[in-house]
């Protein structure tokens, strides 16, 4: 089969418009492939289960008996480890499960440095 001459800038032009389309769509056009939008919806799921249990922890760590001696040291630590003062405390191991969670204990550790007691 041949081609006619006057057809293969046309064909070209397609085949560049094509991958030009596929560039300007998945950089500014805000396609995505399968796996980039399930990371997405998975880390957006996470970060709701850290921002729903978080507050369960600072609630568990405020109904100790000596939680302003609680709340004193963990202002002493390094902010880097005041996540594990948390987890080691038990505070961020909810109802169910068997071990703290980092995330919720960081989240809960960040709470708690934050108020005023």
């Amino acid at each position: 089969m041949k081609i006619p001459s006057q057809t293969k800038p046309a064909i070209w032009g397609a085949v560049g418009g094509a991958v030009a389309l596929a560039v300007l769509g998945f950089t500014w056009g805000g396609w995505s492939t399968a796996s980039s939008s399930e990371r997405v919806a998975k880390l957006r799921a996470e970060n709701a289960v850290v921002a729903a249990l978080s507050p369960i922890c600072v609630s568990n760590f405020q109904k100790q008996p000596n939680v302003d001696a609680a709340l004193a040291e963990l202002k002493k630590i390094s902010s880097w480890s005041q996540g594990d003062f948390i987890a080691k405390g038990g505070w961020a191991t909810m109802i169910g499960s068997t071990s703290p969670d980092s995330a919720v204990a960081k989240a809960c550790a960040e709470t708690l440095g934050m108020s005023k007691t």
